[in-house]
């Protein structure tokens, strides 16, 4: 039996059952369509509740066996529930020509109405759809700290747009080719709207292709409230949590048009620079003493071959050019390189810089062997404060500007006052 054969016995037999029911005909002649409309409805959600019934129960069965992250995001997402939303519509499409005359206003009507119906449905799945497969890349391990957020989103707005254009050519008729090129005159009032969106995209894109910025890196940008872990990056923003838990928010395009920094490469080498010194007072660095030497060579073992060994190279010269400066030099970078959380495959360097009128800056360079911020802080003090406390034993004082106590220091011991009864003298400045 053909479909329009099944058709009509169908209604026959409805017909019939509700003339047993006491309808009359001339009623049932008015109301038929509605009828016929309304069963085709209820059996077309029947099958398509069957439908996701089945489906669902096939795909549990295959996770069952093996989990699947694409799976188990469709099942997230009610894919299968929103595909089976697009059998009552195609159902009632296909069956129209049988209920209502061909060329009626109610076969226009309802065939619009159901058309549209489709689209909608059909739209909500394909998102889903797209939804499922963005979260599915995300969790990838190469795509999980990548911005493909924001093509996501681009996705799913070409399709809100092809949809939107394919409804308003059900309605009007019209093929939507001649929508489209119905739509140049309104183009520039769409650039317009849509500005910071297309700009994002692009610079999304950029981003991404050049690889610039990834969910997870530290960035930050100078003359901007932005020092901090990028927690997303969407179509047009990218979220930033600042080290003071503050959250930012910048369009992707601004990280292209302006300069950036990015401390991935530091996270990746496992090393963190140290880059602080010390500004030693000119007036305090001289030629080594005799007693400054054995002094120093009380410090450690290592320290004191080292400097053995470059008196016996140099003979009694050796006083006369190395001053008190140099020799706390090689003493910082001896202590650096046998210190435990300094990396030894990285530069380790204890340098000087340009003289100022404060003194002369002496830099420490070097990496820790980890980036924790913490971690990286506890070891610059710890650094720190060893050479501060070891440079008064090479006779070398850092600058220090003048404070009132000083002041009131300075005139108690010019006056003789005891110093047992003064708190606070700097270590060796009483000599």
């Amino acid at each position: 039996m053909d479909r329009k054969g099944f058709t009509w016995h169908l209604a026959y037999d409805i017909k019939n059952s509700l003339m047993n029911l006491g309808l009359s005909e001339n009623m049932f002649n008015t109301l038929e369509p509605i009828f016929y409309i309304v069963i085709i409805v209820l059996i077309s959600f029947l099958i398509a509740w069957i439908a996701y019934r089945v489906s669902l129960m096939l795909l549990r069965n295959i996770m069952k066996h093996k989990e699947h992250t694409f799976l188990s995001k469709l099942m997230e997402h009610n894919v299968l529930r929103k595909l089976t939303h697009t059998i009552p519509p195609l159902m009632t499409n296909a069956m129209l020509p049988f209920i209502f005359d061909k060329g009626s206003l109610a076969l226009k009507y309802t065939d619009i109405f159901v058309s549209v119906c489709f689209a909608v449905t059909a739209t909500r799945a394909i998102n889903a759809i797209i939804s499922s497969v963005g979260e599915t890349a995300f969790k990838n391990r190469k795509f999980h700290d990548r911005p493909i957020k924001g093509f996501i989103q681009v996705a799913k707005i070409t399709v809100y747009t092809i949809t939107t254009i394919i409804i308003i050519s059900i309605i009007t008729n019209k093929s939507p080719l001649y929508l489209i090129g119905g739509l140049g005159a309104f183009a520039a009032v769409l650039m317009l709207i849509t500005k910071d969106s297309i700009m994002g995209f692009v610079g999304g894109f950029l981003l991404l292709e050049n690889d610039m910025i990834r969910i997870g890196d530290w960035i930050e940008m100078p003359g901007a409230p932005i020092n901090g872990i990028v927690t997303d990056i969407s179509l047009t923003t990218v979220k930033v949590r600042n080290f003071d838990n503050t959250i930012a928010t910048i369009p992707p395009y601004t990280l292209i048009n302006d300069s950036f920094i990015n401390w991935r490469g530091m996270n990746e080498s496992g090393g963190r620079r140290i880059a602080r010194g010390y500004t030693i007072k000119s007036d305090t660095i001289r030629p080594c003493s005799n007693e400054l030497l054995e002094r120093t060579k009380l410090l450690d073992a290592d320290f004191a071959n080292y400097v053995s060994t470059e008196l016996e190279e140099a003979g009694n010269k050796q006083i006369d050019r190395t001053t008190n400066a140099g020799l706390f030099r090689a003493y910082a970078e001896r202590y650096l390189k046998r210190h435990p959380n300094v990396r030894k495959d990285m530069l380790i360097m204890v340098r000087t810089l340009t003289p100022t009128a404060n003194g002369l800056p002496m830099q420490f360079y070097c990496f820790t062997n980890t980036t924790d911020w913490a971690e990286y802080e506890s070891i610059q003090a710890e650094i720190m404060e060893h050479f501060a406390y070891i440079m008064p034993l090479f006779d070398l004082y850092p600058y220090q500007n003048t404070s009132a106590r000083d002041t009131v220091i300075s005139g108690m011991i010019e006056a003789d006052f005891p110093l047992e009864h003064i708190k606070g003298i700097p270590n060796g400045s009483i000599k």
